[in-house]
């Protein structure tokens, strides 16, 4: 009998959420700096806390995995509307927020690969992906389109998967950069202004 249906989901405590923000944010940085192969006591180490404290929120490195993917792109969806409310312009937004989408995507490479064992999961994580980031990208072009500054004949998830696919192996290639193409296929976008 699974007894999850049961019992009622409790809400974490401001501090739990404080810490497991901080052991995410460590993972993250340890992800980025050596793989998602990297031991856990280099992110405890990073977090400051003990290997128990990771263990005790993460049991095994998938749980972790999926949690520091989940985290960045809930951190890219929450950057969306705070760029359009804080940007000069719309298509500045936009820009803007395509960089944060570039450096996410360049870095969680290695994060999507290492669930590709897990097809289910996998696709679960992908879902989530497209469910949170769609709409935010789909909000800064409607913005931009509506303030006159782009083209309106693009769609915000053909634009990511264009996006996506410029950064494919980015991260293995130093002398290839990811950002300034995507920077170009932006400017792209661009309305032509006549004088």
């Amino acid at each position: 009998m699974d007894t999850s249906e049961k019992q009622p989901v409790r809400a974490k405590r401001a501090d739990a959420r404080r810490n497991e923000k901080t052991l995410l944010d460590a993972a993250a940085a340890t992800f980025v700096a050596s793989g998602v192969d990297a031991p856990v006591r280099e992110i405890a180490a990073k977090a400051g806390v003990g290997m128990g404290t990771i263990y005790r929120h993460f049991p095994t490195r998938a749980d972790i995995i999926v949690a520091v993917y989940r985290h960045q792109v809930d951190a890219c969806a929450d950057a969306g509307p705070a760029l359009l409310a804080d940007s000069t312009s719309p298509h500045t937004a936009l820009a803007r927020w395509l960089d944060m989408f570039v450096d996410f995507l360049v870095t969680k490479h290695g994060l999507a690969a290492a669930l590709r064992n897990d097809q289910t999961g996998f696709e679960t994580l992908h879902a989530y992906f497209v469910e949170r980031l769609v709409p935010v990208c789909a909000e800064l072009l409607d913005a931009a389109i509506a303030a006159g500054e782009i083209r309106a004949d693009i769609g915000a998830y053909e634009l990511m998967r264009g996006i996506g696919n410029l950064c494919i192996f980015a991260d293995q290639d130093p002398h290839y950069d990811a950002r300034r193409l995507t920077g170009l296929l932006v400017t792209g976008l661009l309305l032509a202004r006549t004088a």
